[in-house]
C-alpha cells in the first residue's frame, strides 16, 4: 500500500513540472520530452529530455510482491553536461544487492598495492593450520 501512495505521489509530481528546468540558475531549458507509466505493483516507467542535453529513463517493477522479502528492482540512465563541458553518461541498477551505478566520471578505487599483492598470494598457498 505504502509503495502505491509513493508511486502515485510520484506521478503527481511528475504532472505538475512545468514546462521550464531551471539549471544551476544559470539559464532555463525547456522540456522536449516527457513520458510518465505508473503501474499497479510497484511497475513504472518515466523518461524526459531537455534542450539543453539533460535526458534520464528509468523503469522498475516489485520483486515477489505477494511474499515478505518483496523488493523494488530499478534500472535507468541519465546524461548531462558537466560544467567543464564533459557529456556524463550514468547507468544504474537498484535492487536488493543495492544500488549499482556504472559511467566512466566515477571514480575507481586505486590499485592494490604489490607487496600486500604477494602477501595475499603467500597467505592463499600457505593457509594457516586448523585450530584444534
Amino acid at each position: 500500500m505504502k509503495l502505491l501512495i509513493l508511486s502515485l505521489a510520484v506521478a503527481c509530481a511528475a504532472a505538475d513540472v512545468s514546462h521550464i528546468v531551471q539549471q544551476g540558475g544559470e539559464r532555463e531549458a525547456k522540456i522536449l520530452r516527457q513520458e510518465l507509466d505508473v503501474g499497479l505493483e510497484g511497475n513504472y516507467q518515466y523518461a524526459y529530455e531537455t534542450e539543453n542535453g539533460i535526458s534520464a529513463q528509468e523503469q522498475g517493477a516489485l520483486k515477489n510482491a505477494q511474499s515478505e522479502n518483496a523488493a523494488q528492482s530499478v534500472q535507468g540512465e541519465a546524461q548531462w553536461t558537466a560544467p567543464g563541458g564533459e557529456v556524463i553518461q550514468l547507468q544504474y541498477i537498484a535492487d536488493e544487492n543495492g544500488y549499482q551505478p556504472q559511467g566512466s566520471h566515477l571514480p575507481t578505487p586505486p590499485p592494490i598495492p604489490e607487496a600486500i599483492l604477494k602477501a595475499l598470494e603467500y597467505i592463499r598457498a600457505h593457509p594457516p593450520p586448523p585450530e584444534s
